[in-house]
């Protein structure tokens, strides 16, 4: 019998959604009791994600969707990552004398390509109308919802700097001159307006599709389009360089935009087939840390034990070292996944993982790729050591000053399954664009300013992003759907995760309340881009003795608190039918729902 549980482990055969806010997983759940699919129930929480976690996510951020449609029998990526505007070069920024992209501001920004995608997934996969699925993020933004004390915090300590630079982000966030207080119902009319007006355009159509056409429309070539590219005409301001920049992205940028589908990448392991998006995210890493990790006898381990956290963490910093080596827009540069996913290639950088915890950068080097790698290297040095961690705050201890992500399971009746990571457009991340009521996103950042790097930045290449939704089938039937915020630790903690699911803990909730760990050995994939050799965060849940193994290792271990690291998020379909959700109680927001 499993143990005492914080959330009970929520059991059907109706549906399941669960999400990084509770009030976005009530919002799937009334798509699915509407008789809509996994696919409308997404789309419906994601909109609403925007409005109750805009520190997180919004409009104008990014999206990659992996969803099984079980009619077709067909699992897809759904990237709504969207790339680097036609001005965006590394000449114009070298000009304005950066040698790396402000983590905020205009100069960050990419093409938005979160609405576009959640439209696509609504017209070619669900059944509902857009009014529908659009309503509920139109109410919460116009009646109010209960803000989230992270978000008052958040907004507290960025007032002065709204009302002396972002005057636009001053009008929004801090109402009347104050800022609103934890629980105080806030509301966003300017954005209500926004979709509502779109609404109304798209709605000029009578058929479904159509309809939701015109709302791509509105966004990239109507009058949103416009409305942004008439700010950026003009405005200049202020960005973490310490200086004011203007924008390099236009209406032109927008016009052209379109999400796209794609097949995922996979990777096998102990009967599981494991899918994710291709190397312009991170998620690969999370399949090669398997390969490398198919080696061990992790069954034999305890979960929470330092033998455990020793070998994944090592296996990790192998992974995400060829990460930083290899991973990039395949449309623009050759990444050879088929070699570093492969047995052969895995058996030989497991040698690498040895009872001494490693100090290195040790990316592997594959023949013809021998001077990129170590131009790589190069440019890392040059970044430098961090003292401190400079990754996303998904954890409370960290920042409240900088962004985000969110997370959506969703399995329905029919065995449809969505698993999607939305995120920027942040609050923090640029201004608020006048008459619309969100900001634009900061996903630019991720790229280097320096030529011949799989992260070079090029006009229409997409940033190397760390989303990384994640679907996983058993030979027998049994699906999983999973995923967390967390920038670059997002594949660390679902790998912890699915190893515990497939070695040790089948409850999905007990698997979820497991202390957590990760690394910051590697470099971080936001602005300064810098790492930490050697590093460990761990929750003390992990018991003294374990965490002083760690160090006798030869990990450099930061004890965090318990309960404060990772939003984990997850749904199961069983062969038989049953449906099964679990949310990680960390941070007091992610909830599952089912019946």
């Amino acid at each position: 019998m499993t143990a005492f549980t914080t959330r009970p482990e929520i059991k059907g055969t109706f549906g399941v959604v669960t999400s990084t806010h509770w009030i976005a997983t009530a919002v799937g759940m009334r798509m699915l009791e509407l008789g809509g699919n996994a696919f409308d129930a997404a789309v419906a929480t994601g909109l609403v994600l925007q409005v109750v976690e805009p520190h997180l996510n919004g409009p104008g951020g990014d999206l990659p969707i992996l969803l099984h449609n079980a009619s077709q029998n067909e699992t897809k990526v759904l990237c709504a990552q969207g790339p680097a505007p036609a001005a965006a070069t590394i000449g114009h920024y070298r000009s304005e004398n950066l040698d790396l992209i402000p983590g905020n501001g205009l100069l960050a920004t990419v093409i938005p390509g979160a609405f576009d995608g959640w439209m696509l997934l609504l017209r070619d996969h669900g059944t509902l109308s857009l009014r529908t699925v659009l309503e509920p993020a139109i109410h919460y933004a116009n009646q109010g919802h209960p803000l989230l004390p992270r978000v008052s915090a958040t907004i507290t300590g960025l007032k002065d700097f709204f009302e002396t630079e972002w005057p636009t982000s001053y009008q929004t966030w801090v109402p009347g001159g104050a800022v609103p207080k934890a629980d105080s119902i806030f509301k966003n009319p300017v954005l209500a307006e926004t979709w509502s007006r779109l609404l109304q355009e798209a709605e000029t159509q009578f058929v479904r599709e159509r309809q939701i056409d015109a709302a791509r429309d509105c966004f990239y070539r109507g009058f949103i389009a416009e409305e942004i590219g008439n700010y950026l005409k003009t405005a200049e301001v202020m960005d973490g360089s310490g200086a004011r920049h203007k924008a390099v992205l236009s209406t032109d940028d927008l016009s052209g935009y379109s999400a796209t589908y794609e097949d995922p990448v996979s990777a096998s392991y102990k009967g599981w087939t494991v899918l994710k998006t291709g190397p312009w995210g991170q998620g690969p890493v999370l399949l090669q840390s398997l390969s490398l990790l198919r080696g061990f006898d992790l069954e034999s381990l305890d979960p929470s034990g330092p033998e455990f956290v020793h070998l994944v963490t090592e296996a990790m910093k192998l992974a995400f070292a060829d990460r930083e080596a290899y991973y990039g827009d395949p449309d623009f540069c050759d990444v050879p996944l088929n070699v570093l996913l492969s047995d052969d290639y895995n058996a030989a950088r497991r040698s690498l993982i040895s009872e001494i915890a490693s100090a290195d950068l040790l990316p592997g080097t594959i023949p013809g790729f021998e001077t990129q790698v170590q131009r790589t290297l190069e440019v890392i040095n040059g970044a430098g050591i961090s003292e401190s961690g400079v990754y996303e705050p998904t954890m409370a201890h960290l920042s409240e000053k900088r962004g985000d992500t969110v997370h959506i399971d969703v399995i329905d009746r029919w065995g449809n399954i969505v698993s999607a990571t939305p995120s920027g457009g942040w609050l923090q991340s640029s201004p608020i664009i006048p008459g619309l009521g969100f900001a634009l996103n900061s996903r630019a950042q991720m790229y280097w300013l320096q030529d011949g790097l799989p992260g070079s930045l090029a006009p229409g290449k997409r940033p190397r992003t760390t989303l990384t939704p994640s679907i996983a089938f058993h030979e027998d039937g049994t699906a999983l759907a999973f995923g967390t915020p967390g920038g670059d630790q997002q594949d660390q903690w679902q790998l912890a995760l699915f190893l515990r699911l497939v070695h040790h803990e089948g409850n999905l909730q007990a698997a979820l309340d497991m202390p957590l760990f990760h690394t910051t050995h590697f470099p971080a994939s936001f602005h300064p881009r810098q790492r930490q050799p050697g590093h460990i965060m761990a929750e003390e849940s992990f018991g003294a003795d374990t965490l002083a193994s760690l160090r006798k290792q030869g990990h450099s271990v930061e004890v965090a608190d318990a309960w404060t690291i990772g939003r984990l998020t997850v749904a199961a379909r069983d062969p038989g039918g049953l449906l099964r959700a679990g949310a990680t109680p960390r941070l007091m927001q992610a909830y599952a729902a089912g019946r």
